[in-house]
């Protein structure tokens, strides 16, 4: 693979892992517009990795606290912040690795990776999230998350395994309707996509492992680098914006590409 589709692959994850427009849609459709051949396994693994590392750094302070906090909740005390945190964290999680494997297990995965789901759930969830941001409150923040509302959370994180749903996006739009203000929900999406993420990769990456190639190892080591640079800075920014702007420019390019991509998968 070219150093500039390893760069392609691992800024597009990079940048829309974390805003709500879906990172797994637009690596669908990548090879699929432009004809080139799909990144593989590995170089989705790799570039997961990568915004793992990115989101671990960026919330580093909420992370120590949460791990922290694991080791009490092994011992079974719920008694501390991180604790708490933890706990919830392992319950908004639950779901989407359960649904997950079945998913993969049974195939759908594959048959879930067209042009005209992607079009469909660019275009629904985007206007879900559109309604979502403007009728929900701003009563709560980050520090006040409950485990009603994590597992609330979790559910919806289900739907992100159709591809176009978007992880951030969907997990965004259920803190939204529970009340969290804009920067709170955006922190809570983006404290579970670290054990989801962290399970994706290790499910895939087994796969990848009984497939060892030093060659791809390579190329996977330089988009995860990419991929960990891009995703930090979108984080960085996407968290600054929220602070003056709502979620309705991101809304405005998932109608516009949905719309795109519905035409061109019925045309």
């Amino acid at each position: 693979m070219t150093l500039f589709h390893l760069f392609l692959v691992a800024a597009i994850q990079g940048l829309t892992e974390f805003l709500p427009v879906s990172s797994s849609g637009h690596l669908v459709l990548l090879p699929a517009i432009t004809g080139g051949p799909d990144q593989g396994l590995a170089i989705d693994v790799a570039v997961h990795v990568g915004t793992l590392f990115a989101v671990v750094l960026y919330f580093w302070a909420d992370v120590r606290i949460a791990l922290q906090g694991s080791l009490r909740l092994i011992r079974g005390r719920v008694d501390t912040q991180g604790a708490f945190l933890s706990l919830c964290l392992v319950v908004a999680t639950i779901p989407v690795v359960i649904v997950g494997a079945v998913i993969k297990l049974t195939g759908l995965d594959e048959m879930l990776r067209s042009v005209a789901v992607i079009g469909w759930t660019m275009l629904g969830f985007g206007l879900v999230l559109y309604w979502a941001d403007k009728t929900g409150t701003h009563d709560r923040t980050a520090a006040d998350w409950r485990l009603k509302d994590a597992v609330t959370m979790g559910l919806a994180q289900v739907l992100a395994l159709i591809p176009g749903t978007s992880r951030s996006g969907i997990t965004i739009t259920a803190a939204r309707r529970l009340g969290y203000d804009r920067e709170g929900s955006a922190k809570l999406a983006m404290l579970m996509s670290i054990p989801t993420i962290a399970a994706s990769g290790l499910l895939l990456g087994v796969d990848v492992i009984q497939e060892a190639d030093w060659a791809v190892a390579r190329d996977g080591l330089i988009a995860a680098a990419f991929a960990f640079v891009s995703a930090l800075l979108a984080l960085a920014l996407m968290m600054r914006l929220l602070r003056s702007v709502s979620f309705t420019p991101y809304v405005i390019y998932r109608v516009i590409l949905g719309i795109v991509l519905l035409i061109y998968a019925y045309s």
